[in-house]
């Protein structure tokens, strides 16, 4: 070895780096579980979508026109996803005082109205629809003081929308809680020192903490609803043109073996909650990078 051997460093050899397919990953078995993953979500989501799609193909375009956009379907549409909306609403303006109502305060019955919150989850829908109808008949617990008001709630489209909120409203308030129970109540001390009332913390201080949780509780509520046909179908009188929700008619269309106009119909339904949800979840995206 030369002097100048020793006086100049030898450059650093760097690690070669794995390629991507070989580089090890921080969960065990990740090959193995995302190929279940995709398989499971193969086998329940994507081949049945895409067997819709196939089957709704069958018709050329004019048939599939005539039967995905007649009269019938396009009222259908109106009401599904117009109470669908609706409902949806309803449930965000009153999930949000009823999860703050859980989380902030104590109260006798407590534990009975939070497990009541999470009735719709375990209830069979059938159930649902036939207790909602008794309720709100003209001559039910609460129809009959509706009735002389000229209000009618069963079998209309106001009884689609109290069906779909009522199934709704779990996804808004199981969504906002753990969000409130992370929102320390210090925050709103703060701003009551700096000389906000009340109005002005909840509307600067507590609705953009809870924006993204609230629009993520909507839109399950949304989805929800606008897929729901057992507890709707007993409360709604299912009458075409007026009160007939976009499932029933291709429960209909099923049951009259037009199975092409069937899946056409649910092309069309799939086609507009999948543009909703994806506008949902952009406006989600823009909440938690903004707000």
């Amino acid at each position: 070895m030369t002097a100048l051997d020793a006086v100049t460093p030898t450059p650093e050899r760097r690690p070669r780096r794995k390629p991507w397919l070989r580089r090890r990953s921080a969960i065990p078995g990740f090959g193995l579980t995302m190929g279940v993953t995709l398989t499971i979500l193969s086998l329940i989501v994507l081949i049945p979508l895409t067997a819709v799609a196939i089957k709704s193909a069958e018709l050329s375009f004019p048939e599939f026109i005539a039967a995905a956009f007649s009269e019938r379907a396009l009222k259908a549409y109106e009401l599904t996803f117009g109470a669908s909306f609706l409902a949806a609403v309803v449930n965000g303006v009153f999930g949000v005082l009823t999860a703050w109502a859980l989380v902030r305060y104590s109260f006798p019955g407590k534990s009975v109205i939070n497990a009541l919150v999470d009735l719709p989850f375990a209830l069979p829908t059938a159930v649902a629809g036939i207790a909602l109808a008794t309720l709100y008949a003209p001559q039910g617990w609460i129809g009959q003081f509706l009735t002389p008001l000229g209000i009618k709630a069963a079998y209309s489209p106001l009884g689609v929308v109290i069906a779909l909120t009522f199934i709704g409203l779990p996804f808004v308030v199981r969504t906002l809680e753990p969000v409130m129970h992370d929102l320390a109540a210090d925050v709103e001390e703060a701003a009551a020192s700096l000389g906000a009332n009340r109005l002005q913390t909840i509307v600067r201080v507590v609705l953009p903490a809870l924006a993204p949780a609230w629009l993520t509780g909507f839109a399950m509520a949304f989805a929800r609803a606008v897929g729901e046909y057992g507890s709707v179908i007993f409360i709604a009188g299912n009458m075409p043109y007026k009160s007939e929700i976009a499932p029933l008619l291709i429960v209909i269309q099923l049951e009259q073996y037009e199975y092409a106009a069937a899946a056409s119909i649910a092309v069309v339904m799939l086609a507009v909650s999948f543009l909703m949800l994806l506008v949902i979840n952009a406006i989600q995206a823009w909440a938690r990078r903004y707000a």
